[in-house]
């Protein structure tokens, strides 16, 4: 029994709220801080579903709150203040050199009991592209610079945001050989662009309500963010949502105990079928002794006769190179079917079939005679009437009255000699002969000669 409370008390432990609204003195109102979540970024390297297929262990209406570039003193003080006001803890991703120019605005966080990770040295948006060295360099140089403002190592957690969120796998695989875990967010507020606090408040609360929980990404050195935050804060609260706060794990406090479907956004029920099968898991053998093979003394079926086993080649009958050809598969064969009255045959036509009649013949002969000869003497009579004159295409030239007369174009040649009715253009039912030069095409136009 004792030991069943002990359970009991040391599950309150792990779960119990951090800093509740009852916990915020002064403001009855606040929202306040659920529950700490502790994390191992060994287990679980790169987090938020804008990017990667994990995310935060949270249940459903809990969000965490982060914020990157600081810190500006101007603007990140004001977070701080908002922040305090409503009992609720962050996590801010520093720059090295804001860090380098206001290492007392990283030490309040620390004192405020903000979690800190780093945004490498200069944020530059060339991540995804730089050379491994140079990238290396700016996540070293960014951790350096708040550790130096902040004079306590142990107070910086190794949380890491890539400027942008323009990632690689050079640099995620770089990070987690440094024991540095990688947060995307789940849905940002686009409050780096140049928009108003309302419509920074107005997206944050939707893009929150669209997916029920998860990281929301803010920035503590815009102005907007410092307007907005006070009214998405009492909206949350309004909505029963609850704000949780992460923390790395250390030897003293271990990572808050997780199923492996808890890092994924929406979880699959157990009543949907998943779309994976799950993974074999590696068995380890306590020893490698191979278990004896079956002799044929142990099979009694065998005591009731020799058994004829089906031999799927026949090693007899081998083809050259010596290879087994398959048996014939005892499908049924085609049978050839025995020809009936095959002695019958058709007759063959006789030779008068094809054989024509002598007067038909004859007459047929003088037809094609006399058309041979038609032929000849009006060929005979145009050739001594005419004359072939070439003329390239768009210059042609007719012959008459004794002189050559150049054209100005097809239209006007072809009407002046429509006129004097004496031009046909060669082709129009009359043989010509191709020119015996070489040379290009020329178009042929028979001109008739006229009486003078």
């Amino acid at each position: 029994m004792f030991s069943f409370l002990a359970s009991l008390g040391l599950l309150a432990c792990i779960t119990a709220p951090a800093a509740l609204a009852a916990d915020c003195p002064g403001h009855p109102d606040a929202i306040g801080t659920s529950r700490t979540l502790v994390v191992d970024p060994r287990e679980h390297r790169l987090l938020g579903t804008m990017q990667y297929r994990e995310t935060l262990p949270l249940r459903d209406h809990e969000v965490v709150l982060t914020f990157d570039d600081g810190p500006l003193p101007r603007n990140s003080n004001q977070i701080l203040e908002i922040l305090a006001s409503q009992c609720v803890k962050a996590t801010f991703f520093e720059i090295g050199r804001m860090a380098q120019s206001f290492p007392d605005g990283v030490r309040k966080l620390r004192d405020a009991g903000h979690s800190i990770g780093t945004h490498t040295q200069t944020h530059p948006l060339t991540m995804n592209r730089m050379p491994i060295e140079h990238a290396q360099k700016e996540i070293d140089d960014g951790i350096a610079s708040v550790k130096a403002a902040l004079g306590d190592d142990a107070a910086l957690a190794p949380f890491l945001r890539i400027p942008g969120l323009l990632r690689a796998d050079a640099v995620e695989d770089y990070a987690a050989s440094q024991g540095l875990q990688i947060w995307s967010a789940d849905f940002p507020a686009d409050d780096w662009r140049h928009i108003s606090p309302a419509r920074e408040y107005d997206l944050a609360i939707n893009r929150i309500e669209a997916k029920g929980k998860g990281i929301l990404l803010l920035h503590d050195i815009q102005a907007r963010t410092v307007a907005a935050l006070p009214r998405i804060l009492n909206e949350l609260k309004a909505r029963g949502y609850h704000i949780v706060h992460v923390v790395p794990a250390t030897p003293e406090q271990p990572a808050t105990p997780t199923e492996p479907q808890q890092w994924l956004l929406h979880p699959p029920l157990e009543n949907v079928a998943i779309s994976h099968w799950p993974k074999i898991p590696n068995f380890v053998f306590a020893g490698a002794n191979m278990l004896p093979a079956p002799a044929l003394a142990d099979v009694d079926w065998l005591d009731a006769g020799p058994i004829a086993f089906a031999e799927p080649f026949d090693h007899a009958n081998r083809r050259a190179g010596g290879v087994a050809q398959p048996r014939q598969e005892p499908w049924p064969r085609l049978s050839e079917l025995p020809l009936q009255n095959a002695a019958i045959t058709l007759p063959a036509p006789q030779q008068s079939l094809f054989e024509m009649p002598d007067g038909l013949r004859a007459t047929l002969e003088s037809a094609a005679a006399a058309s041979r000869r038609a032929e000849l003497a009006a060929s005979s009579a145009h050739e001594t009437g005419t004359k072939l004159v070439s003329a390239d295409t768009g210059d042609f030239r007719r012959l008459g009255r004794g002189r050559l007369h150049a054209g100005h174009g097809l239209g006007h040649n072809l009407g002046r000699d429509r006129r004097h009715g004496a031009t046909r253009v060669a082709g129009r039912g009359t043989r010509t002969a191709a020119p015996a030069h070489r040379g290009p095409l020329k178009h042929l136009v028979q001109v008739k000669k006229r009486n003078v």
